[in-house]
This record gives structure tokens, sequence and C-alpha cells, in this order.
């Protein structure tokens, strides 16, 4: 499912920023879909950490072959070392099992989420170990569609800032928010194209 504000999106974004315009023309087909399942978002971001995408998803095909990936239930019961046979790190074993038990017990609830805002949904999010900020604002991208998320500390969104600004270095990380603001209601939307500027092949979690 492709968010409905997609277009508007583009069309503000086009009208305010040359680069962003280029880049929006340069992929007219590629658009944010949500994939609709938390759990398995959430699952993905954590496989998906300090690795490339190529590697991400190996693994994530083997562990779609192991067990049913929406499940809290299968992931919880599944053996750590043949977590690992698929190419887990013993960290993230740990982590994707207490993202399970936090989905089992009830102290994530999704159900919950569309009545929060997102810095709300985030804190709850970083309770889990191995969710940081980051990860949080992927799931708030991926599956909850919320348009203006800005994940400064996603380091492909800082080389493309420096890109399009033409600067000698990445800046601080208090000028790389200052530079989202250009891009509000709808820097989320912002966030997907200048990925593409360094990578044309779509990530979804």
């Amino acid at each position: 499912m492709t968010p409905g504000y997609w277009p508007q999106a583009c069309a503000e974004l086009s009208q305010r920023s040359p680069a962003l315009s280029a880049l929006i023309a340069q992929y007219p087909v590629s658009v944010l879909k949500t994939r609709g399942e938390p759990f398995e978002t959430l699952l993905r971001a954590i496989v998906g950490q300090q690795i490339s995408i190529a590697a991400a998803d190996a693994i994530w095909a083997r562990l779609a072959a192991l067990l049913d990936t929406t499940s809290p239930l299968a992931v919880v019961a599944a053996q750590p070392d043949a977590l690992r046979a698929v190419g887990f790190s013993l960290r993230k074993v740990e982590y994707a099992q207490d993202l399970a038990r936090h989905f089992l017990d009830g102290r994530i609830d999704p159900a919950r989420f569309d009545a929060l805002d997102d810095e709300t949904i985030i804190r709850e999010l970083v309770a889990v170990r191995g969710i940081g900020r980051w990860t949080a604002e992927m799931y708030l991208i991926f599956n909850l569609c919320r348009p203006d998320v800005w994940p400064v500390d996603d380091i492909g969104l800082q080389k493309a800032l420096v890109v399009i600004h033409g600067l000698p270095a990445r800046p601080a990380l208090a000028e790389l928010r200052q530079m989202g603001e250009a891009f509000r209601p709808w820097r989320s939307v912002a966030t997907w194209y200048l990925w593409r500027m360094l990578d044309p092949v779509e990530v979804q979690y």
C-alpha cells in the first residue's frame, strides 16, 4: 500500500527543491510501500542493522525458510543455534527474541499506535533491546507511513545532503536537522528520494 499523500508530497517538494524535483522525475515509479505487518517490519530492521542490503536480504530469505517471520511466537520458540545458522549474530538473536517477547506480552501493541504521535511511539520502541531511534524511525516510515520523519542519524541521508548542498564534509547533526526544515511536512518523502540519489534499489522493511 502506498500512502495517499504521496502525489501531493511529490508536487510540493518538487516546487521547493530543484534537486528533489530532478530525483522525483528520475524515479517516477519509486514509491514507498508498506508491508503492513508490524512485527515483521521491526524484525527486518534488526536483521538489516550494520550490514549491506544484499547480506540482509540473504539472511532474511534463510530466516523465512526457517520460520514464520510474522509470528513473535515462532521467533521466541526458535533455538538460538538455528537463528545463528541463518546468519544472525549472537546479539541479533537476543534482539529478535526480546522484540518477540515485547509483542507477546503486550508491551508493544501496534493497535494503539494510530492514536500516538511519532515521539511517543519512538519512546515505546526503543525500550526493546537492539532498537534505537533509527530503527524506530524506519518503523514510522515503512510500516506506519508517517509523512514527516527525518532520520538524521541515517548515513545514506547524511551523504545525500552533503551532495545536494555541495558541502566539503558532513556537518554536525544540528545542522542536518535544520536542513530538514525545508521539507516539512513531507520529510519522509524527501528522505525516500534522497536515498535514491545514492542507491536506486528500494529498501522495504
